[in-house]
């Protein structure tokens, strides 16, 4: 069975990944991760996570994949034993020297990172050979290479589906650092491909009012997925542990619902619904990276005029209170306006607001406070966990 993989950067977006239908989790443990400025988890955290996990059945890997200096590898071997102690199902690896600690000294199972950037199954027969199960491949192949990797190949293959692109080969980039100090490959990168730049051509500026940006478009697949599938792909991976929880339950759920309506039926029957439907969560422009046809510069940001807005997403539903729906709050909304909800394996549906009520019952004339606990009614059946965006914006 194929396995929906999905980022979280905290506790809250880890519980939301699964409930909006990923088969598994991967999440920055405090050590050795690639997202340093991610909410990331402490060993109790990640025990916790790998509890909440496991009782629905699902898994979670922790990502231990930067590219590490010498001063980095004090405490490893202690961390790699406090990972198989918490119980997580593997740890995301791109040092070979952190293979073989961890096939050395514990049992966890080992995923080789896409900052591997494996390209060819000669690679993944190496990493096969030190121990790994699984190999995250790098993001520069097109359909027929991952599939002719998956038919040459032991291991568990996994490849990334949707999320931000690098610039440069998975990550391995020193802009980052030339301009800021800050070490793509140790969990730092500033993302200096997505910044705005004046062009000269030797003295003479060329670039006029818009400034010049390298950064590639984010990747979306929804049309590749079905050829993933028969290619015999084991894992397909979302890109996001420092996105928010609108957008991780959205693009989660839109995969879900594809990938089971393709295994159920051979087909899709719409795949502009689906991508109406993941549009509302992106804010920047997307195309299919190297899945299909060679990237031009059709694929590519040039510009701060690519940003495009997302549907606002205006709070989470707790519950029913008394005759109302509780709801916490996370973005303003008022009477009148229209919104938007929708779960896990729910279509969404519309609704006006009418009135706006604390839990005192004091009548609001907007929702305003984040993460206050409001009442409003819904005169359709919600469940905790349902999220509700603006419809109208």
């Amino acid at each position: 069975m194929i396995e929906l993989l999905a980022p979280a950067g905290d506790l809250e977006k880890l519980k939301i990944a699964y409930l909006y239908g990923a088969d598994a989790v991967f999440i920055g443990g405090q050590e050795y991760s690639l997202r340093a400025r991610a909410s990331n988890f402490s060993l109790a955290e990640i025990k916790e996570a790998a509890l909440f996990a496991h009782h629905l059945g699902k898994k979670l890997y922790v990502t231990a994949n930067i590219i590490p200096h010498d001063e980095n590898y004090e405490g490893l071997i202690e961390y790699l034993k406090g990972l198989e102690e918490a119980n997580i199902d593997a740890i995301i690896v791109a040092s070979p020297y952190i293979v073989e600690m961890a096939k050395k000294h514990t049992n966890l199972e080992v995923h080789i990172s896409t900052q591997q950037s494996v390209l060819n199954h000669y690679a993944v027969k190496y990493f096969e050979d030190i121990g790994a199960s699984r190999v995250v491949l790098g993001r520069e192949l097109n359909v027929d290479e991952i599939k002719t990797i998956v038919e040459k190949s032991q291991a568990e293959i996994e490849v990334f589906i949707h999320g931000g692109m690098c610039a440069s080969y998975s990550g391995r980039c020193t802009l980052s650092n030339t301009f800021t100090l800050r070490d793509a490959n140790r969990g730092g990168c500033a993302h200096s491909c997505r910044w705005n730049y004046d062009l000269f051509d030797g003295n003479e500026k060329i670039s006029d009012e818009t400034l010049f940006s390298m950064s590639s478009k984010d990747l979306q697949s929804l049309r590749f997925i079905p050829s993933l599938i028969d290619a015999g792909v084991h894992s397909l991976k979302i890109e996001g542990r420092m996105k928010s929880v609108h957008y991780i339950a959205t693009v989660v759920w839109v995969y879900r619902m594809l990938i089971d309506e393709y295994i159920a039926t051979g087909k899709i029957s719409d795949f502009d619904y689906y991508e109406n439907e993941i549009s509302k969560a992106e804010n920047r422009l997307t195309k299919e990276g190297f899945l299909g046809e060679f990237p031009n510069k059709n694929y590519q940001l040039y510009n701060n005029r690519s940003e495009i807005p997302t549907k606002t997403f205006v709070g989470i539903v707790l519950g029913p209170f008394n005759d109302y729906i509780k709801v916490e709050q996370r973005n303003h909304f008022r009477p009148e306006d229209t919104l938007e909800v929708f779960g896990p394996g729910k279509k969404p549906r519309t609704f006006k607001v009418e009135s706006i009520y604390d839990t005192e019952m004091n009548l609001l004339d907007a929702a305003r406070h984040p993460r206050q606990e409001v009442l409003i009614k819904i005169p359709f059946k919600v469940e905790p966990y349902d999220l509700i965006r603006k419809a109208n914006d």
